[in-house]
C-alpha cells in the first residue's frame, strides 16, 4: 500500500500531446550495448518499464553519419534500416504503459567521424573535443549545411515516430550536443544571424523544434536536454544566461530537460557529489515558464523526490543511475515497499561500460545489461534446483548477494563469517573518505537476508577444510575474499621488489585497521582506481604531509572511466599531496624510495618515514584449494558442489564481486553449459552483394 505522502508522485503528467502516467521519468543514459546490442538494450529498458517508470527513453542516438562518436557505441538512426531495432525497444518501453522517448544527437565538435570517414561539421571550425582528444578538426557549418542539417533532424522524427516512440529529446546539454554548441559562445564564434546575440543562438533550436513539430507534433512530445550551466563562466553558456533563454523561449519545447554541464558535473561520483546536488542551479527557473521540467540528482529517497516536485523546482524525477541500480524502484514505492529500494551508491561503475565500449555493469543490481543476455530478471529467481542447502563461507560483496539470490531461489542457506561483522571490504571501505554510500551495497543485503527464515548466519566462524568437511552442506561456496599485497607485485613489477625492512610498508588493509603511519608517507599507486587516491586523502587530513607516485599518466587512472579522475587530483592538489606522475617505484631504502621514469627509467629519490603500498591482491583461497586437495572426500561428506567466487577466485571491483555471487546462485544446480557460449549475443548481418 503506497504511503500517501508519495501520492504526488503518481499523478498523470501531460507532455504535449502525450500524457506520462506518473512523474517518475528516466532519463537518457548510456549502456555499452548501443547498435552492437539492440535486443540487450531493449529487454533492460523493457524491464523498466515492467518496474513501473512512467516515461523511458533511450540513449544517446546518433540521427545521421555525418556526426558519429565511434569508438563510443551509441544508437543509430541513419537510415529505414535502423528502424526495426528501435521498434523493438519502443514496444519493449511501452508494455506496461510508459512513454517511448528516443534522444537525438547530432555530436558536432564532438564527432570524429573515425568509421562514416565523414569531414566533420560544427557551428564554428574549430578541433574536435573528444575522450580522446582525436587529431582532426571541424570544418563550420555553412547556410546550406545548416537548412541540411534541419531536413536530417526532421528525417529522424519522422523515423522515431515510425519506430513508435512518443517522445523526442533534442540533446544539447553536456557539451555533447549540437544545440548547446550553437547556444554557447565557447562554441559559436559565428558573425552571421547564427551567432552573436542570445536571439541568434537561439534561432538554430527554434527552426528545428518548428520543424518537427510540423512533422510529428501532433502525435509526439518535444522536449529539450539543455546544461544549466557549463561552468566555464561568461565564456559560456552560463546559469544566469540559461535563465534568459528559458524566458526567452518559454514555449518552445513540450517539456524542458535541464542536467549540468559537463557529463562529469551532472554524473558526480557520491564521493564528490550529494543526492539532489543540482537544485540550486534549477531553482527559479520554473518562474519562467509554464511548461513542465524534469532534473537530475541521483535521487533514490522518495522525501526527497516529493520534495523537489512540492518546492516548485520539478515536475518529474529525472534518474537515470537510480533507475539502473533499480528498475523497480517506482513500483517498490506505490507497493509501501521503500525498504526494499535497492539505492544507486554513486559509484559510477554503470559508466564505464560507456567509457571502454563494453556491455555496463552494476554494483547494485548484476543483472543491469544481462536481462536478454542470460534471461536475468531483477526481481525474479530462477526455482530451485535439487539440492537442498548451502554453505557461504565469507559475507563480502559475493558471498552476500550469493546467499540474497540463493534465499530468494529457496535454499537452506549458512553463513560463515570469520569476524563479528558482515560486509567484508565493504564494511571497511564504507569508512574511508566520500565512500559512505557504498555501505548501500551492505545494508540492502544484509536487509533482505533478515528477512528470510532460510537464511542463518555464523559469526567468529573462521572454518578451513576439515570444519566444512563434517557439517553435511551439500554445497560449498567459498568467498573469502582476497588482501593488500605488500611486496609491490602489480602492474609495473611481476616479482616482488626490494624492500628495506627498516622502512615501515603500510597496505590499505592496514590502514583499514586503524593502523595508520604519520609524518613523510608516500604512496606507490599502481593499482590506479580510487584506492590510492582515497588513501591520500585520509592520510593528508590525518595530518601526514603526502607524495602519491604513480607509473601511469593521470591520478588514479581508471577513475577517467567512472568520470572522477579531474575531481580526484584537484582535490588532493588543493589538500597539498605531492602528486607525481609517469614515476614508478623500483626499491624502498631507508628513509626513502627510489623512483623511476617510466620512459627513461631515470631514477630520483623521494624522502620519506613510511610507505603505503597500493599495488595489487592476493586471494584468500587457501580453504578452497584445500578442499580441492581432498576432493575424493566429498562424497562420504554429501557435498555435490565446491565453487569459488568473488574477489577470492579473482580480485576486482565490486560490482564484480556482486555479479559473482549472483551468477553462482543463478547457476547451481544448473546444466554445465559446456562448450556452449553462456550468454546470447547479437551478430551483424551479412550483406550480400
Amino acid at each position: 500500500m503506497r504511503d500517501p505522502r508519495y501520492d504526488i508522485l503518481f499523478e498523470p503528467m501531460q507532455i504535449g500531446p502525450v500524457t506520462a502516467k506518473n512523474r517518475l521519468y528516466q532519463v537518457p543514459h548510456c549502456n555499452g550495448g548501443g547498435y552492437r546490442d539492440p535486443s540487450a538494450a531493449a529487454a533492460m529498458r523493457g524491464i523498466k518499464a515492467e518496474g513501473g517508470w512512467g516515461v523511458i527513453f533511450t540513449e544517446q542516438c546518433e540521427m545521421h553519419h555525418t556526426s558519429e562518436i565511434t569508438p563510443f557505441i551509441e544508437l543509430r538512426l541513419w537510415e529505414d534500416k535502423d528502424i526495426p531495432q528501435l521498434r523493438k525497444m519502443s514496444e519493449k518501453m511501452k508494455e506496461h504503459g510508459a512513454l517511448a522517448g528516443i534522444q537525438l544527437a547530432y555530436s558536432g565538435i564532438n564527432g570524429p567521424n573515425l568509421y562514416s570517414k565523414e569531414v566533420p561539421m560544427a557551428v564554428s571550425a574549430m578541433p574536435i573535443r573528444t575522450f580522446t582528444n582525436d587529431p582532426m578538426q571541424a570544418r563550420a557549418l555553412d547556410k546550406t549545411d545548416i537548412r541540411d542539417l534541419r531536413r536530417w533532424f526532421v528525417n529522424a522524427a519522422k523515423r522515431s515516430k515510425l519506430a513508435g516512440f512518443d517522445l523526442i529529446c533534442l540533446y544539447g546539454a553536456h557539451g555533447f550536443g549540437i544545440f548547446q554548441h550553437f547556444l554557447s559562445r565557447a562554441t559559436n564564434q559565428r558573425s552571421d544571424e547564427y551567432g552573436g546575440s542570445l536571439e541568434n543562438r537561439s534561432r538554430f533550436v527554434n527552426e528545428v523544434i518548428a520543424d518537427i513539430k510540423d512533422a510529428v507534433g501532433d502525435t509526439m512530445g518535444i522536449t529539450l536536454r539543455v546544461s544549466l550551466d557549463e561552468t566555464i563562466g561568461d565564456l559560456g553558456f552560463s546559469n544566469a544566461e540559461v535563465r534568459d533563454f528559458v524566458e526567452m523561449n518559454k514555449d518552445l519545447p513540450d517539456l524542458w530537460d535541464l542536467a549540468q554541464g559537463t557529463w562529469e558535473d551532472c554524473s558526480g561520483p557520491s564521493r564528490f557529489t550529494g543526492e539532489g546536488a543540482q537544485q540550486e542551479l534549477v531553482r527559479g527557473i520554473h518562474d519562467l515558464t509554464d511548461k513542465p521540467i524534469v532534473g537530475v540528482g541521483r535521487f533514490t529517497s522518495p522525501d526527497t523526490m516529493v520534495k523537489q516536485i512540492k518546492s516548485g523546482l520539478l515536475d518529474f524525477i529525472g534518474c537515470a543511475r537510480p533507475s539502473i541500480a533499480d528498475p523497480f524502484l517506482p513500483k517498490k514505492i506505490e507497493e509501501g515497499r521503500i525498504e526494499d529500494i535497492r539505492e544507486c551508491i554513486g559509484c559510477n561503475i554503470c559508466i564505464t561500460g560507456d567509457m571502454t565500449m563494453s556491455i555496463s555493469r552494476c554494483t547494485q543490481n548484476p543483472t543491469f545489461m544481462e536481462e536478454w543476455r542470460k534471461g536475468w530478471h531483477p526481481e525474479t529467481m530462477n526455482a530451485k534446483g535439487g539440492s537442498s542447502n548451502v554453505l557461504v563461507v565469507g559475507s563480502g560483496p559475493a558471498g552476500l548477494e550469493a546467499a540474497r539470490a540463493l534465499s530468494e531461489r529457496g535454499y537452506d542457506v549458512a553463513i560463515a563469517e570469520a569476524t563479528t561483522e558482515l560486509g567484508g571490504r565493504v564494511a571497511r571501505e564504507r569508512l574511508l573518505p566520500g565512500l559512505s554510500a557504498w555501505g548501500r551495497v551492505l545494508e540492502y543485503r544484509e536487509y533482505q537476508i533478515s528477512q528470510k527464515a532460510n537464511v542463518e548466519t555464523y559469526f567468529d566462524s573462521e572454518l578451513d577444510a576439515a570444519n566444512i568437511l563434517e557439517f553435511g552442506f551439500e554445497n560449498i561456496c567459498i568467498a573469502t575474499g582476497s588482501k593488500w599485497r605488500r611486496d609491490g607485485v602489480s602492474r609495473q613489477h611481476v616479482v616482488p621488489f626490494a624492500i628495506d625492512a627498516s622502512m615501515p610498508v603500510f597496505t590499505p588493509d592496514d590502514i583499514m585497521a586503524g593502523k595508520l603511519p604519520s609524518g613523510k608517507v608516500v604512496i606507490y599507486d599502481d593499482d590506479h582506481y580510487y584506492m590510492g587516491g582515497v588513501l591520500a586523502e585520509l592520510l593528508r587530513k590525518e595530518g601526514c604531509e603526502v607524495t602519491i607516485i604513480t607509473p601511469a599518466a593521470y591520478l588514479s587512472d581508471w577513475t577517467n572511466n567512472t568520470l572522477e579522475q579531474h575531481a580526484i587530483h584537484k582535490n588532493l592538489a588543493e589538500m597539498g599531496v605531492e602528486i607525481v606522475l609517469n614515476r614508478g617505484v623500483t626499491e624502498i631504502g631507508s628513509g626513502h624510495v627510489v623512483s623511476n621514469c617510466v620512459y627513461t627509467d631515470t631514477t630520483t629519490q623521494f624522502g620519506c618515514e613510511s610507505v603505503v603500498m597500493v599495488s595489487s591482491r592476493l586471494e584468500n583461497n587457501q580453504v578452497f584449494n584445500d578442499l580441492k586437495a581432498r576432493e575424493s572426500e566429498w562424497q562420504d561428506a554429501g557435498i555435490k558442489s565446491v565453487k569459488i567466487i568473488g574477489d577470492a577466485n579473482a580480485p576486482g571491483p565490486i560490482a564484480w564481486a556482486t555479479y559473482a555471487g549472483h551468477r553462482y546462485a543463478r547457476e547451481l544446480d544448473g546444466e554445465d553449459p559446456g562448450d556452449t557460449l553462456p550468454f546470447r549475443r547479437e551478430i551483424t548481418e551479412l550483406a550480400y552483394d
